[in-house]
């Protein structure tokens, strides 16, 4: 891996059933994720996505790019709007800087021409017996 490396795109559409799968596994049954009436009253036409969503696919891309061999060791984001249910969303990556074999990748999330998240994700080379050289 080298500075300037591209990570594959990572594209989803996130819908309802998507959603209260990933709010039965997280326990975070908030009302923005699923309740009509409730979004209607805040001039909401769709549920939105939970961030922590966003955060996981911008896990899943770094993880899928570079495999087992690699250990995500830190993935920071920030949320710059908001997505709805529904809508597709597109992860793309970066690798900026690589550093005795710790690389830094830099990536964002858009909705169309949207952007929607950016994240910095710190990877480092990962040894271990369980984990077969691929």
């Amino acid at each position: 891996m080298k500075t300037g490396d591209v990570a594959p795109a990572l594209e989803r559409t996130i819908q309802v059933a998507d959603m209260v799968a990933y709010a039965g596994a997280t326990w975070d049954w908030h009302r923005l994720h699923y309740d009509l009436g409730y979004l209607r009253e805040r001039g909401l036409d769709a549920p939105v996505v939970d961030g922590q969503v966003l955060g996981a696919l911008l896990a899943e891309q770094v993880q899928d790019w570079l495999g087992p061999r690699v250990l995500l060791r830190r993935l920071r984001f920030r949320l710059t709007a908001m997505v709805f249910a529904g809508e597709t969303v597109r992860v793309t990556g970066t690798v900026t800087a690589v550093d005795g074999g710790r690389a830094t990748i830099e990536q964002r999330i858009t909705v169309g021409e949207r952007g929607v998240a950016t994240g910095v994700a710190e990877v480092a080379p990962y040894s271990s017996p369980e984990v077969p050289d691929v």
